[in-house]
């Protein structure tokens, strides 16, 4: 079963993907909820079938705006350096012994087909074609023989970089979270119609061109690990999100350079979900006359 997050006449709700278009949930419960965060805990044990739903209910596809898959996540948690040909583009950094985390935000998230914002403050915005995995199943400490079990669903993701942001410091958390960078969609897709993630291939596409080219078998640290590694820490609530990492080929580590323009379109597919696509778009001018740097000047304390 695939399920959106959407808007409809200005009015966020949550519904099945059929190919022909989107069915609500309300229109086949009355009391079914419109978030998916909710739809998450509501949906398990429900026989729900929206090909028997009346035709004026479903929305055609092209008539709704996407929201991101979860656009309320309690956390957003992307690994870093998880594909050997990430790691081994970056110059000669170790494999890692433990996948590196950030957090993202949810504003920094956007929606298929909704335009990722090129920072008035950035000409470096980059992509990095990823598969998200959404949790269904609260759990802390869980082991990695169960962690497939609190899995909602999957989806891809773009985790949009702001390059000279991200080394700033050697935190890379303020490249990761301008607004509206990441794309999200187009849709859930349940575990058992999507299968096992390692036997699927993800692809970026920039303006047509092949990016990016892998499976996710070829992750250093499978799902289960993750999953295992960030509910040891923290407890993974419905609708978080596991961001599992990008492979080779990201623009920065190209020569020449490529970055993201105002008119590109960038494209994340992945077998068994769909694509993911965005435009980008400069995002407004700061009305407060934009980023001013500050240089603390030292003083050593008496």
């Amino acid at each position: 079963m695939k399920i959106a997050s959407f808007q409809h006449g200005g009015v966020d709700d949550v519904g099945i993907v059929r190919p022909d278009g989107i069915v609500p949930l309300r229109a086949l419960a009355p009391d079914a909820p419109t978030s998916m965060r909710e739809a998450l805990e509501w949906l398990p044990g429900r026989d729900l079938d929206a090909d028997a739903a009346e035709p004026s209910a479903v929305l055609p596809l092209d008539a709704v705006r996407y929201l991101p898959v979860v656009p309320d996540p309690q956390s957003i948690w992307c690994a870093a350096l998880t594909y050997l040909s990430h790691v081994r583009e970056g110059g000669d950094r170790p494999v890692p012994d433990y996948p590196l985390f950030f957090l993202r935000v949810a504003n920094s998230q956007v929606g298929h087909e909704e335009p990722m914002l090129l920072p008035a403050v950035s000409s470096q915005l980059d992509y990095e074609g990823e598969l998200a995995v959404v949790i269904g199943t609260r759990g802390r400490d869980i082991p990695m023989e169960s962690a497939l079990d609190h899995v909602a669903g999957f989806a891809c993701y773009n985790d949009g970089s702001v390059r000279d942001w991200q080394r700033h410091t050697s935190q890379i958390t303020m490249g990761k979270n301008f607004d509206a960078t990441g794309g999200f969609g187009p849709w859930l897709v349940t575990p058992d119609e999507f299968g096992d993630p390692a036997g699927h291939r993800i692809t970026t596409r920039l303006n047509g061109e092949v990016m990016q080219d892998t499976t996710v078998d070829r992750l250093l640290f499978p799902i289960e690990y993750l999953i295992h590694y960030v509910s040891t820490v923290s407890t993974l609530e419905v609708g978080d999100v596991i961001v599992t990492g990008t492979s080779g080929g990201v623009g920065l580590r190209r020569n020449p350079p490529v970055f993201m323009r105002a008119g590109d379109v960038v494209e994340v597919e992945i077998d068994g979900i769909g694509t993911l696509r965005n435009p980008i778009a400069p995002a407004p001018a700061p009305a407060s006359g934009g980023f001013r740097a500050y240089h603390p000047t030292i003083a050593e304390e008496s």
